[in-house]
């Protein structure tokens, strides 16, 4: 799996074993409903057109990252989506491919140290956990 800046082209590999825990969570069909002053129910239905959430989790004893790629996560999560920034290219390991942004709303990137002690060296290992939104 790799994570791929579509404003540089610089392309970040990520472990395959991330869970997409989401998967299956999300509908593209979306309603509401309401009763008229008749009584008679009004049912308005669409198709939504993104914002897909993708959460990428890594199980305890796997997906584990190194320092050096998580604040390289960081600093792309940092970028505002924009027209041209703030878009990558996500390619799963079996091929399929999705344009995402960070979830800003939420907390895009969380990380914790594998040793549960302060990580120095860029070759710690860390837990990842990363919010996507489909766009």
């Amino acid at each position: 799996m790799h994570l791929t800046n579509l404003e540089t082209g610089v392309a970040l590999p990520l472990p395959d074993d991330l869970l997409w825990s989401d998967e299956h969570t999300w509908s593209p069909a979306v309603a509401t409903t309401s009763y008229l002053i008749t009584g008679a129910l009004l049912i308005q239905s669409a198709t939504r057109q993104a914002g897909r959430p993708i959460t990428l989790v890594g199980a305890p004893d796997m997906a584990w990252v190194t320092r050096a790629t998580v604040e390289q996560l960081r600093a792309w999560a940092a970028l505002p989506v924009g027209s041209a920034t703030g878009r990558f290219g996500l390619t799963f390991a079996d091929g399929r491919s999705f344009t995402v942004a960070f979830r800003h709303a939420e907390t895009a990137i969380d990380a914790e140290p594998v040793l549960g002690i302060p990580a120095r060296a860029d070759t710690d290992f860390y837990r990842l956990t990363l919010r996507f939104l489909e766009i």
